[in-house]
């Protein structure tokens, strides 16, 4: 185990190296720059499926500070809840960040959540299987009084999915290697339910029925590869 440890530290330091002289040779390129920008509002249709925008659900007031670090930290972020014929809801996030580097790198949920008063337990990663490809995500629970929310989560670093802190630090050195800095996308899912089972299949059939009404390209951009 020892061996292993610090054969993944040299990697690492190799990485990290190798990524500082590369961006010292040639100048920083943003991916976004060589894509069609994205615009979540229209990227994100209203009504899919089964599934059209709750416009009774008022958005939360967020604190003007955490607004302005929110505003550093991401170029546009999206948030709706959606409700169906049976009258049960989701509530989507998306938080999109152009510049992937530096401290400038997408927040993982569990972080969020601790932040505002939630207990968060049950943290594990899963594959969500869609007709258009598997993709790895997190599953977590977010508890405070007497609501239980259960989350599902991805991000995309660049055009990848990435499961772990690890594999987020392994792509960003991946795109410093070619001068090029990446982008980034954290989409959520949550319903609040005590029946966590219930939640994340309600969750995961929402995100097919999402990813059906999208074209190939925009696909691509949520979920971090290429679909048909």
């Amino acid at each position: 185990m020892r061996k292993h440890a610090a054969l993944g530290m040299v990697l690492c330091a190799l990485m990290i190296s190798s990524a500082l002289a590369t961006r010292a040779l040639r100048p920083a390129e943003k991916v976004v720059d060589l894509k069609d920008q994205i615009k979540l509002d229209s990227m994100i249709p209203a009504t899919f499926g089964n599934w059209t925008i709750d416009a009774s659900v008022v958005p939360v007031q967020v604190d003007p500070e955490l607004q302005r670090n929110l505003n550093n930290l991401y170029n546009q972020t999206l948030s709706r809840t959606y409700i169906n014929r049976a009258g049960e809801r989701v509530m989507l996030s998306i938080a999109y960040g152009g510049d992937q580097s530096g401290n400038l790198e997408l927040h993982r949920p569990e972080a969020c959540y601790t932040g505002q008063g939630f207990a968060v337990t049950n943290i594990r990663s899963e594959q969500l299987r869609s007709p258009y490809g598997t993709f790895p995500l997190t599953r977590l629970s977010a508890v405070a009084n007497s609501r239980h929310e259960p989350v599902s989560y991805w991000m995309t670093v660049g055009d990848r999915t990435v499961k772990n802190g690890l594999e987020q630090k392994i792509q960003k050195f991946r795109f410093m290697l070619t001068g090029k800095i990446p982008d980034g996308m954290l989409v959520r899912v949550s319903t609040v339910d005590t029946d966590e089972a219930a939640s994340y299949r309600q969750q995961d059939a929402f995100v097919n029925d999402l990813l059906g009404a999208l074209s190939p390209q925009d696909r691509a951009r949520l979920v971090g590869f290429e679909t048909l």
